[in-house]
């Protein structure tokens, strides 16, 4: 299938996108990298009466760091956080995570804020900013909100963006002195949706992991640091309370092992040896469990 016809503005600042978004609400799209937009435009799984192009928006196209946070513009593209040279001591989550989605030439165009927009639950971007507790930043013609991450993906493919609202920046927190961080996931061949994937995020005081592509949504769950075994236990009980179901790609037993199979591999990363040993007895006892 191709799109339904569509009408084409070229955004040349943020306030131009914002002015179109006000005149045209729901009906109007904004295309940033359009790696997943022109796809689900395709399908017509939407079928907006116009798209606002904001690629070109140099207000929009950036990356700073500083106030403890890395906030990345509507029109930064994912290559550009990518080759940061310092984005593993400023944000080591995102440094593991990108090099997963799909591959360069997406990231080449693709965007930060698209990916979070569009709220693929087996999305690494989206998953990282769970994990760490980010924030979206919202804009309108005339105010501007800050969503935290728990509250702004709100199921497949849903957020708490309003129609006539843009994604205007992601802010994700920069590391904490003496915190380690891990990401795995599991595809079928490098560069297609995960099945499953984990954000592992440890302190003195917790440990948090964050599982992507099996609910609908990024799930987060915080633990205080609990030995290894209970830990195991902890696990399985995630593994169970997000409803995994079968699918074309896999079934719900895979997904719950994956879970229970990454989810030990990341936190035992980011908790040092001390985790490893009953780590690998949990998945094998729990595996044949479904």
């Amino acid at each position: 299938m191709k799109p339904q016809a569509f009408d084409y503005i070229r955004a040349e600042s943020a306030q131009d996108a914002l002015d179109a978004l006000a005149e045209l609400g729901a009906d109007g799209r904004i295309l940033a990298g359009g790696q997943s937009l022109m796809a689900v435009l395709n399908m017509r799984l939407a079928q907006p009466t116009a798209l606002i192009d904001i690629s070109r928006t140099a207000d929009l196209d950036y990356v700073t760091v500083g106030q403890g946070w890395m906030t990345i513009g509507a029109a930064a593209t994912q290559a550009k956080v990518e080759w940061r040279p310092d984005l593993a001591a400023e944000v080591p989550l995102l440094a593991q995570a990108i090099p997963f989605i799909s591959h360069f030439q997406i990231r080449n165009r693709g965007t930060v804020c698209g990916s979070v927009a569009h709220a693929d639950p087996s999305a690494e971007l989206p998953l990282a900013l769970a994990a760490l507790g980010g924030e979206v930043v919202l804009r309108t013609r005339r105010k501007q909100r800050t969503v935290p991450a728990e509250d702004f993906f709100q199921g497949m493919l849903m957020t708490a963006r309003a129609p006539d609202e843009l994604v205007a920046a992601v802010r994700y927190p920069l590391a904490a002195p003496g915190a380690r961080y891990a990401f795995d996931e599991f595809s079928s061949r490098h560069g297609d949706f995960a099945l499953a994937s984990v954000a592992a995020v440890a302190d003195d005081k917790q440990v948090t992991l964050a599982v992507g592509g099996v609910a609908d949504r990024p799930k987060v769950r915080r633990w205080p640091r609990l030995p290894a075994a209970d830990l195991e236990t902890a696990l399985n009980d995630l593994a169970w309370q997000l409803d995994a179901q079968d699918d074309a790609h896999a079934t719900a037993v895979f997904r719950r092992h994956l879970v229970r199979t990454l989810g030990a591999r990341a936190l035992r990363k980011v908790m040092g040896a001390g985790a490893q040993g009953n780590g690998e007895q949990g998945n094998g006892e729990h595996a044949c469990n479904g």
